[in-house]
């Protein structure tokens, strides 16, 4: 016998509305004029339905850039290939609508916000951190500098000229990391 679904959208459904509706609404508006009221009213759904699922902005923009970055690229298994492959990787990711502004404005918000910051570390940064760790086999300090210097680079480029940084740029930022892996 089959139970009962419980009334309303499926929650996988109401997320992804709701992902969509955060990206789109920290692209067009920016990070700090996407209230909460903003990105509700852009998926149709009530304040209420965000705030069931994250407590905060905050957690709602982390749960959502998790969802829109996904996993790491698979590894061919060389190293330095891998972590060329991850760069590329990420500046793509960041590149796309809303997603570099998102990043932007929840880690100024984590300066100052001790529990968004364990939100972060824990739910976004630590399965990367691992992963990388796995594949790269450096130890987590090196790791974790590679990934300051990679995503706070982008970050400064988008910041700066609202534009992501350009392939030859990653590149060369692939370059200089190198022998970090080696």
């Amino acid at each position: 016998m089959d139970s009962p679904r419980s009334p309303g959208r499926p929650r996988s459904s109401v997320d992804a509305e709701i992902f969509a509706a955060t990206l789109r609404t920290v692209h067009e508006l920016g990070y700090t004029r996407a209230t909460v009221d903003r990105i509700a009213s852009a998926a149709g759904v009530a304040k209420t339905t965000i705030y069931r699922r994250w407590p905060s902005k905050g957690e709602l923009i982390a749960a959502c850039l998790s969802d829109a970055v996904g996993p790491l690229p698979a590894s061919t298994g060389d190293p330095r290939e891998a972590m060329a492959t991850a760069i590329r990787w990420g500046a793509a990711k960041i590149g796309q609508p809303g997603i570099g502004a998102a990043f932007a404005g929840v880690f100024t918000d984590a300066v100052s916000d001790a529990a968004l910051r364990e939100v972060l570390v824990t739910q976004f940064q630590d399965p990367y951190r691992i992963a990388l760790q796995d594949i790269l086999g450096l130890p987590e300090k090196r790791v974790l500098f590679i990934v300051d210097v990679v995503i706070g680079t982008l970050l400064h480029r988008m910041g700066i000229s609202g534009e992501p940084m350009v392939d030859d740029d990653v590149d060369t930022l692939i370059d200089l990391l190198g022998p970090l892996v080696a």
